[in-house]
C-alpha cells in the first residue's frame, strides 16, 4: 500500500478495527489475579525492550508488576544504556528467584529474530517507531509502543495496516487512558450529564522549533548512524541533548528527556509529546477516536490567539490554558450546562453533584510508571482482544497532532477530511514532510 492507496482507506474501515465504547473505558482486574495469582506456563509473556533511556526504564519498572512477564533481551544504540538496563533486569530476576539472563543487542533486527519473544516494548525516538513496529508485527510480536504513535501521518497508517494484517496486539503508551481521573472525565462527558460540548481548552505546550544545537563529537559508546536511522536531514548532527548521556559505576542518570522531541527535524514538539496525552483524552471524550478535526488554524493566523482545531460537529478545540493549575497540562470541556476540568491527579466540574473534586500532588516521573496500562496490554496479549489504546486510537491522535504542526509550519489553515484521510486539493499539505517523510537510504517504509 502506497501513500495514494492510504487515502482511499474509508473511515468506516478505519473505525471498524476499534472496539471502543463505554465498556472499553474500565480496566478490569487481570484474570491472573482472579485465579489467585497462579499462572499456567502458557500465560507467561516473554518480552524484549527496544530503546533503553528514561522512558524505557520506566516502562520496564511498570511491566515488572505484571504477573507472568519475563524479560529476556534489550536493545539500544548506546552500549552504556544497554549495560545499565541489563543490570536492572538481572537484579530484578534475582529478586524473583528466576534464571538470571538478559541478552543485549545493538540492532533491533537481531532481537526481533528471536522466536522465544512474544512481545516488545518500544521506547525509541519517534522517528524509529514505525519501522520497528512494522517489522515486529511481521515477526509476529505484539507491541507496546510509546506515544506519539509515529513521526508522520503515513507512518501511522502503515502501522495500522501492519498490526491488523499480522493479527498483532498493539498498545500505545498513552497511559492517561488507564488513569482513573481521565476515565471518569471521558465517561462523564460521553454520558451527556453535563450537556453538549461546545469547546475544549487543551493545554499541551508549544509546537517544535528549528534545530539549533551545535555539533559535538560523537562518544564511542553511541552508534550515531543507527540513532539517525531513516532521518535524512543533513542539518541533524550529534549533540548530547538529543541522546542524553549516562554513566555507570557510579551510576549517573540522564539530566533531561531527549531533546529530539522539541525540534522540527527530529520530533513534533509539545504538540505531539503532551498532545498525544491531552488531545487523545479529548478525542475519546467527544467520541472522535478514529476521526478528528477537519480544520487546523495556526496560532497567529489573522490574529488567532491560539492554535485552533475545528470538528465537523461544531466543537472547537484550542491549545490554551485550561484552568487554575498554572504551567500544568490538562483539559477543560465547556458545555451548554457547565464545564469539566481534568489533569493528572485532578478532576473537577461545575456540577458538584456529578463528581467529587479530586486534587492531589503528582510527583515528577510518577505518571511515567503506569502499571494498569501495562497490565491491560498483557491481558490483551493473552486474550487477543483490543487494549484500551489500540493502534487506531494512536493513529487518529497522531494525525491530529501532526496536522496541527503542518498548519503551523505553513502558517495558514489546513483542511483535512477524516473520512478520506486526505487534504482535498491542497497539494502543499499533501506533500509536506510530516505527511509522508522521505527516508534516508537504504531505509524504506514499504
Amino acid at each position: 500500500m502506497n501513500a495514494r492507496d492510504l487515502n482511499t482507506m474509508s473511515r468506516r474501515r478505519f473505525l471498524g478495527f476499534s472496539a471502543l465504547g463505554m465498556a472499553g473505558l474500565t480496566i478490569l482486574p487481570s484474570r491472573v489475579f482472579a485465579a489467585g495469582g497462579r499462572l499456567a506456563p502458557s500465560d507467561r509473556v516473554v518480552m524484549g525492550f527496544i530503546g533503553l533511556g528514561q522512558q524505557g526504564l520506566s516502562d520496564f519498572k511498570s511491566f515488572t508488576s505484571c504477573p507472568g512477564v519475563q524479560v529476556v533481551a534489550c536493545c539500544d544504540v548506546d552500549s552504556i544504556k544497554r549495560e545499565r538496563f541489563k543490570r536492572r533486569v538481572e537484579a530484578w530476576q534475582k529478586e524473583q528467584n528466576v534464571p538470571v539472563r538478559c541478552d543485549t543487542y545493538e540492532f533491533y533486527e537481531d532481537l526481533l529474530a528471536r522466536k522465544d519473544i512474544d512481545a516488545v516494548a518500544i521506547a525509541t525516538p519517534d522517528h524509529w517507531h514505525a519501522l520497528i513496529t512494522i517489522q515486529a508485527c511481521r515477526a509476529k510480536k505484539d507491541v507496546y509502543v510509546q506515544k506519539p504513535l509515529a513521526f508522520t501521518i503515513v507512518e501511522s497508517l502503515q502501522m495500522v495496516k501492519a498490526v491488523r494484517e499480522n493479527g498483532c496486539v498493539l498498545q500505545v503508551g498513552s497511559q492517561q487512558r488507564s488513569a482513573e481521573e481521565f476515565q471518569q472525565a471521558i465517561a462523564l462527558i460521553r454520558s451527556g450529564a453535563l450537556g453538549h460540548v461546545e469547546s475544549i481548552y487543551a493545554e499541551v505546550g508549544d509546537t517544535p522549533t528549528p534545530l539549533n544545537l551545535p555539533e559535538q563529537p560523537v562518544p564511542s559508546n553511541l552508534n550515531w548512524n543507527q540513532w539517525l536511522g531513516p532521518l535524512n536531514d543533513p542539518k541533524i548532527h550529534y549533540h548530547p541533548d538529543l541522546c542524553p548521556p549516562i554513566s555507570l559505576d557510579p551510576e549517573k542518570r540522564e539530566t533531561l528527556w531527549g531533546a529530539w522531541r522539541w525540534y522540527r527535524e527530529t520530533g513534533n514538539g509539545y504538540t505531539a509529546d503532551w498532545g498525544a496525552h491531552m488531545f487523545d483524552i479529548a478525542q475519546a471524550a467527544i467520541g472522535m477516536d478514529g476521526s478528528g478535526p477537519c480544520e487546523f488554524i495556526p496560532k497567529g493566523y489573522k490574529g488567532a490567539k491560539y492554535l485552533t482545531m475545528k470538528y465537523a460537529n461544531g466543537i472547537v478545540m484550542t491549545e490554551q490554558p485550561f484552568g487554575d493549575k498554572a504551567g500544568g497540562k490538562g483539559l477543560r470541556f465547556n458545555t451548554d450546562k457547565g464545564w469539566l476540568k481534568v489533569a493528572r491527579g485532578y478532576i473537577e466540574c461545575s456540577d458538584k453533584k456529578l463528581l467529587t473534586k479530586i486534587e492531589q500532588e503528582v510527583n515528577q516521573g510518577e505518571y511515567e510508571v503506569s502499571s494498569p496500562h501495562m497490565q491491560n496490554f498483557i491481558d490483551s496479549v493473552r486474550s487477543r482482544k483490543n487494549p484500551i489504546a489500540p493502534v487506531e486510537v494512536g493513529c487518529s491522535t497522531n494525525i491530529l497532532c501532526v496536522n496541527a504542526n503542518i498548519a503551523t509550519e505553513l502558517q495558514r489553515p489546513v483542511l483535512w477530511n477524516p473520512a478520506t484521510l486526505s487534504y482535498g486539493d491542497d497539494a502543499e499539505a499533501a506533500n509536506h514532510r510530516l505527511y509522508n517523510y522521505q527516508y534516508r537510504k537504504p531505509y524504506t517504509l514499504y
